[in-house]
């Protein structure tokens, strides 16, 4: 008898996935065009993501460049970013919205810090709900009838290899969103 393990690595794969996305979205000394993905401007009556109504581009380590495709929609992007809560300058020109990030300070970096480990935490906390549901199907299958007891310990000791992987990768990146922040 064998167990499945491919819901599990599909699962983690997609946590790992999220928390990539989390950590890129939280801001360090530089600036990225990620920091802008979750913010969307009210545009044509709807709410729309910034990538749908500009081009985003970096114009130098700590600015960036919003070229607005449709002029009428500047200033929409502009109350959007400003909205946004991000601690960043925001001017108009004639060619769109810059975006300008400040020189980030200890204090602000302990912010960003601790930021950056809540999302981690959550990330962890979904790796071990996984882990506890993966857990109580291979007990269940056991007392089915359906595998031995050395099987089911078998298969506990492959799923934590599998979850223990997963966190050694979750730390590796938030490892290095912690250099980035910090340096």
């Amino acid at each position: 008898m064998n167990y499945d393990f491919t819901t599990l690595k599909k699962k983690t794969r997609d946590i790992d996935e999220w928390l990539k996305k989390e950590l890129s979205q939280v801001r360090t000394g530089r600036a990225t065009p990620a920091l802008l993905d979750g913010i969307s401007a009210e545009a044509y009556g709807a709410k729309t993501p910034l990538q749908q109504l500009a081009n985003i581009t970096l114009e130098g380590p700590r600015m960036l460049r919003v070229n607005v495709w449709d002029s009428g929609q500047i200033k929409a992007v502009e109350k959007a970013i400003g909205a946004a809560n991000l601690g960043v300058g925001v001017a108009v020109d004639e060619r769109g919205v810059r975006v300008t990030f400040p020189e980030l300070t200890s204090e602000r970096r302990q912010q960003v810090l601790k930021i950056a480990k809540e999302r981690l935490e959550q990330a962890r906390v979904s790796l071990r709900k996984l882990r506890d549901e993966t857990w109580a199907d291979i007990q269940s299958r056991e007392k089915e009838g359906g595998m031995s007891e050395d099987e089911k310990f078998r298969f506990k000791n492959d799923m934590e290899k599998i979850i223990q992987e997963t966190g050694k990768m979750f730390d590796t990146q938030f490892e290095k969103k912690e250099q980035e922040i910090s340096g």
